[in-house]
């Protein structure tokens, strides 16, 4: 391994550490109490230090909502070129969906359950990033409505309903881990199941 490489991979890892820290503080305190000190202290940095990476706390806030929508997205996209039934592919997605969400918990919350009017606007990542994961769900309810499988025609309203659904249990599931749930994947299916059924039609 050459030393440009070395430094690239040591760069990357420092920034890892960084989101991976500040993602941690931003659930635990939430993002106005979470320092660029508080940060620096839990990867035992100067605060110097964050700066050379990211401009400001916003910053690093947006960097990891990106990472959660690109992560989500490539998962998403994955089923929509998959050859299966329209319907089918829909019901995969909604339960990749929460299964991330159950997977990532701090991705998820902090990306989808804590409110940030610091990066939201126009040209956010809400708006593009977050855009495109929505689209892969918008383009399965699509899909679905070409093969006359649903009982509306109306995308943009079944694809916003079936997300406020998943949306709701994913958030429950992150933000309450000791409430007692029946088993998680049978709490997981039977929502996707009453989903799917609320739109199919007969």
């Amino acid at each position: 391994m050459g030393v440009q490489e070395r430094r690239a991979r040591q760069k990357k890892g420092v920034r890892e550490e960084i989101l991976d820290a500040a993602r941690t503080l931003f659930v635990k305190e939430g993002f106005e109490s979470a320092s660029i000190r508080k940060i620096a202290e839990k990867i035992e940095y100067s605060p110097g230090t964050i700066y050379l990476y990211f401009r400001d706390k916003s910053e690093i806030l947006e960097s990891i909502c990106e990472e959660t929508f690109s992560r989500l997205a490539r998962k998403l996209e994955g089923i929509n070129q998959d050859p299966s039934p329209p319907l089918d592919r829909l019901r995969r997605g909604l339960r990749v969906y929460v299964d991330f969400a159950v997977e990532n918990p701090h991705h998820y919350i902090v990306t989808f359950v804590q409110g940030h009017p610091e990066i939201v606007g126009a040209n956010s990542i809400y708006c593009s990033a977050g855009g495109n994961c929505f689209n892969s769900l918008r383009t399965g309810v699509g899909r679905c409505v070409e093969a006359g499988l649903l009982n509306s025609q109306d995308v943009d309203e079944a694809a916003q309903a079936l997300w406020a659904g998943i949306h709701g249990i994913s958030s429950l599931l992150v933000t309450h881990p000791g409430f007692p749930f029946v088993e998680p994947n049978r709490l997981i299916d039977r929502v996707v199941d009453i989903l799917i059924e609320g739109i199919r039609k007969r």
